[in-house]
């Protein structure tokens, strides 16, 4: 509950809106009971000749009135002394009896001064027309203020999630896979706000609305009341066992839900995998697994959730039968009081019945909230520290110095030592799996070092903050990340760059070729994931990318690794023009993209083997001399030593 309540308060603007919501509901509360009260006096008929002139102290169907007590009472009852009694007079003498309650003497009092009874027609069409007016309101700014709320705080937690998770290193979405995160962040979020909505309702509007009907049923029959400590146990246990169940299967459907989502992600990214080898059978039989699962966990929540009401309708409609037998037949209440007294019994029943319905509702945001807050109470591995400085130019070198790295208890790179200086391009070469590209995802903090020391102009990168750290590295990886929206947007990726700008970088890629022969040129929309391109245009897009931003180091992962050889030989002419202006790290597997790098560095099991140009390896290190020999009699093309 306290997770569910701190999504509440989260953000210190929810406050004055919850304040708006509370009172809200007081006004509602408020205006249920005023609606009840204005009920009994509508159906009040006036007092009958027993309750107007028999002894208050009396009660029971044997109960007598001589001449003398008439005649006694009707000088003290008689207002105008005219000899004769009218119900206005017969209201203001009850009104000030003592032996009736204070909500007798009220309604009494009211019936009086506005002659409801009487002609006074106009004054009963404005009470009743007021009152519902005032409970309109009241339901309207109730209803309206606890969605405005939950909305409110459904879009800040989605908000503070995403922005969030973005400061987390690249290990906790090792740790989390797509489907999961999708899920808690729109999931959990609306199932949080919901609850929220519930909470409000059962912990602020429905005490008020108990306490004010408890104590207008005492006022009216103390007796009476009695019932309704009689029924709360009848309730209250059932009540609790349900929602331990609800709590229960929510927490198992919950992770279901994530499973769901991450097997349709997986099956919906694989499509084509999936049809080319004909398996349609084999992943709906996976995906129905899960889904029945979740039918299944569904049906018992749902049962769980059903069945409260009908226990606690039967236990209110015992508990009204008993009222209403024992206030007509034993305590000879009139049907107008009798008539406010159950109403007043609804009004304390009906919050009762709604919040252990509704807490079912909370306790499933209980177990969003808890889930949500797993994530959000995760604190960054890697932060700038206090005195972080701004990296904001480079001009000396880049110094791995014995980097030693593991992903859990394996580790990756193993006393890794080289320098890279200012305007050289240094190749990584070596095989699936030697650590080749951990080493420049290390280079811009992505993950943190275990041992040892990476510098920049001999300073640890640690000492950076993060944000100039990166605006120095031009980054393509492997597999381009493209977004909806168009070329242009993507190439400049949330900068401001000018068209000319544009333009420019996608001539260095050499996209513009292509990019200027469709329709709608730069202003083309990439769909999901690029997709309506082929990958070597989407690469292309990726490199103007990292050229526009004219970084002085510029890390190319496997960028090359989706071009064809025209396109791969135009990348290369552009990493060439680049030579000595812009520092080059390029990660490849096809070695011909770094026949012209200045030093190439071979990396075997995560140990650096081997160092030098391409020249000095092939006669010194004999598993470079394997790769380049392999590759070059694989593509046909030759040894070029």
């Amino acid at each position: 509950m306290k997770k569910l309540l701190l999504a509440a308060i989260r953000t210190s603007k929810h406050y004055t809106l919850l304040v708006f919501t509370v009172s809200a509901m007081l006004l509602l509360s408020f205006s249920s009971q005023l609606e009840m009260f204005t009920l009994g006096i509508l159906s009040s008929k006036g007092a009958d000749f027993f309750t107007l002139f028999g002894d208050p102290n009396k009660s029971g169907i044997e109960q007598t009135i001589t001449l003398d007590e008439v005649k006694e009472k009707w000088a003290q009852i008689e207002g105008d002394k005219k000899g004769a009694i009218s119900q206005s007079d017969a209201n203001v003498y009850l009104g000030k009896q003592k032996t009736n309650n204070p909500l007798q003497r009220l309604m009494y009092s009211v019936e009086a001064k506005f002659n409801f009874g009487g002609k006074n027609i106009s004054a009963l069409i404005w009470l009743i027309l007021v009152v519902a007016i005032f409970k309109a309101l009241g339901l309207f700014f109730s209803r309206y203020m606890t969605q405005i709320l939950a909305i409110r705080v459904s879009r800040d937690l989605r908000e503070q999630y995403f922005e969030h998770i973005q400061s987390l290193p690249m290990s906790f979405y090792h740790k989390y896979n797509i489907g999961a995160l999708s899920a808690r962040v729109v999931g959990d979020a609306s199932q949080i706000a919901q609850s929220v909505n519930s909470f409000i309702t059962n912990y602020i509007q429905a005490p008020f609305q108990i306490t004010a009907s408890l104590i207008g049923c005492f006022l009216l029959s103390w007796q009476l009341s009695l019932v309704i400590f009689a029924g709360l146990p009848l309730i209250a246990l059932p009540a609790i066992f349900i929602t331990r169940k609800v709590k229960a299967f929510t927490r198992m459907l919950q992770k279901n839900q994530e499973r769901f989502s991450s097997v349709l992600i997986d099956y919906l990214s694989g499509v084509q995998t999936v049809k080319i080898f004909g398996m349609e059978n084999f992943s709906l039989k996976k995906y129905r697994e899960q889904n029945n699962e979740m039918a299944r966990i569904e049906s018992k929540t749902a049962k769980y959730d059903l069945l409260i009401r009908p226990i606690l309708h039967t236990i209110t409609s015992f508990c009204l039968a008993t009222v209403l037998i024992f206030g007509l037949y034993v305590l000879k209440m009139s049907v107008s009081q009798l008539f406010v007294f159950c109403g007043l019994l609804y009004l304390f029943y009906e919050p009762v019945k709604k919040f252990t319905e509704e807490n079912a509702v909370i306790q499933k945001g209980v177990v969003a909230a808890e889930r949500m807050f797993e994530v959000l109470d995760l604190q960054p591995l890697i932060c700038d520290k206090e005195d972080a400085i701004e990296l904001c130019s480079f001009s000396e070198s880049i110094e791995f110095d014995d980097v030693w790295f593991r992903y859990g208890n394996e580790w990756v790179l193993k006393g890794v030592s080289f320098t890279v200086s200012k305007g050289e391009t240094v190749a990584i070469v070596g095989t699936t799996g030697a650590g080749k590209s951990t080493i420049v995802q290390l280079l811009p903090r992505l993950y943190d070092i275990q041992q040892g020391e990476i510098r920049i102009d001999g300073t640890s990168i640690k000492d950076f903050t993060q944000k100039s750290l990166r605006r120095q590295l031009g980054f393509v990886s492997q597999k381009p990340f493209l977004f909806y929206d168009t070329i242009a947007s993507n190439i400049a990726f949330g900068k401001e760059f000018s068209k000319d700008e544009i333009e420019y970088a996608a001539q260095k890629a050499h996209a513009a070729e292509f990019i200027e022969s469709l329709p709608d040129g730069y202003n083309t929309m990439l769909e999901e994931t690029g997709k309506n391109f082929s990958g070597g245009q989407q690469q292309r897009i990726a490199i103007a990318r990292a050229l526009i931003k004219k970084s002085p180091i510029l890390i190319l992962d496997e960028a090359t690794s989706s071009l064809d050889s025209l396109s791969e030989e135009k990348i290369k002419q552009a990493i060439q023009a680049l030579h000595g202006a812009t520092t080059q790290i390029i990660i490849a597997h096809r070695l011909s993209t770094i026949e012209h790098a200045d030093r190439i560095i071979v990396l075997e099991r995560g140990e650096k083997i081997a160092e030098g140009t391409k020249d000095e390896l092939l006669t010194s290190c004999p598993q470079f001399t394997l790769m380049w020999e392999t590759h070059f009699a694989t593509s046909g093309l030759g040894s070029t030593s």
